[in-house]
């Protein structure tokens, strides 16, 4: 039997005290790649709740109770940091943000088969269910994907439910890795797990929170206002530990930003807020930031998004021309359309000469982004050749 079947005829082992998973993690960072993932609770806090790790070997999976009493995860932020061991995740970016939290570092080296399906022409966001059904040629059971992972004992039916997610991505992982090898693309991979993980890209800085919200404004003292108030949201949801939703809705909080209330009273007929959130501490808080943003110069103002600002629009029709430009290089190149260039990319591409985007650097700049700004400079034009869009050199 092959160790590839045999780790998917193994039992899940369920880990739970420290000295079984600093065993287990012994074995593992004798392997080339593990693969991993995890579960995890955040509807009811800021920060993400680790319940469960699984881990993928060769031979075994294991399935590690996170919340167990007196567990010590240190060996597994050893194998995380061991850079002789692959870790394998599937849409890694929370698993990773978790890893950061937890460990103070994110798992490295690091693939992710989302992206690298995307890579090899998967489509947008290729699913796992998807990537399992073509490339191990199995089905996931789903039954469990909403359990409360924060509930104690685990079930065997959550265990087994757990250990698939990993066993499953080691064929995977090697089909993916036998094709992009094939394609000379691993390194088009690698510059994404690069970004992913960089700490910078996970960095919770409350005083860029308000760009989250996109407030489509010129005026920059609202602007300022809104600032204030999603930075002091940020903070206080960080400090109770709860979702920022939860502590203030976005748009009560643009309504806030909007009127500047100056008073609990004030602050109170904003929708969602409740006199007794307006005359506690927590009103407080929020109505002395607001007062603090009303104080500030005029230099200390934020700019205004790009697209708010005063200007040329872009061009309609240039940017349908840049999509459809996309969408025929990533069907040439057999590659997801969205991991070339997001709808931002491309409306900045519209309106500006030569912008600082993803898409004009390195692998991305190869196969589109050269040929978009040809065609925005008058040396391509788009044809059809039978049913195929057909690029022409001027």
């Amino acid at each position: 039997m092959s160790r590839r079947t045999q780790a998917q005829d193994a039992d899940p082992i369920l880990i739970t005290t420290t000295e079984d998973l600093a065993a287990l993690c012994d074995r593992l960072r004798r392997e080339p790649f593990v693969t991993v993932d995890t579960e995890f609770m955040r509807e009811r806090t800021y920060w993400p709740e680790l319940c469960v790790v699984q881990l993928g070997g060769a031979e075994e999976v294991a399935v590690i109770d996170a919340q167990a009493e007196g567990l010590d995860l240190a060996p597994l932020g050893e194998l995380f940091a061991d850079p002789a061991v692959t870790k394998v995740f599937h849409a890694a970016r929370q698993d990773v943000e978790i890893c950061i939290l937890r460990f103070g570092a994110p798992p490295r080296p690091l693939f992710d088969t989302q992206v690298a399906a995307m890579v090899a022409g998967f489509g947008d966001q290729a699913s796992y269910d998807s990537l399992v059904r073509a490339l191990a040629g199995a089905q996931i059971d789903k039954a469990h994907r909403f359990s409360d992972w924060a509930a104690r004992p685990l079930s065997a039916a959550q265990i087994n439910y757990a250990a698939a997610d990993v066993t499953h991505l080691r064929r995977v992982y090697t089909a993916l890795v036998e094709r992009l090898t094939e394609e000379g693309r691993l390194s088009w991979v690698a510059e994404e797990m690069a970004e992913l993980t960089d700490p910078a890209t996970y960095r919770q800085d409350p005083e860029t929170a308000w760009e989250r919200l996109k407030p489509r404004s010129g005026n920059r003292r609202f602007l300022a206002a809104v600032r204030a108030a999603a930075a002091w949201r940020e903070r206080e949801a960080q400090r109770v530990n709860i979702p920022r939703q939860r502590l203030v809705r976005d748009e009560t909080l643009l309504e806030i930003a909007a009127t500047s209330p100056s008073t609990a009273a004030e602050l109170s007929r904003a929708r969602g807020i409740s006199k007794g959130f307006a005359d506690g501490k927590t009103g407080a808080g929020l109505l002395a930031a607001l007062a603090t943003a009303r104080e500030l110069p005029e230099s200390a103002l934020p700019e205004p998004a790009r697209d708010a600002r005063q200007g040329p629009p872009a061009s309609p029709a240039l940017i349908a021309l840049l999509k459809v430009l996309l969408a025929a290089k990533a069907e040439e190149h057999h590659v997801a359309p969205r991991l070339i260039a997001s709808a931002d990319e491309l409306e900045r591409l519209a309106t500006e000469a030569e912008p600082q985007i993803p898409a004009l650097h390195g692998w991305r700049r190869q196969i589109f982004g050269q040929a978009a700004l040809a065609l925005k400079g008058g040396r391509l034009a788009l044809g059809v050749e039978g049913r195929k869009v057909k690029l022409i050199q001027s």
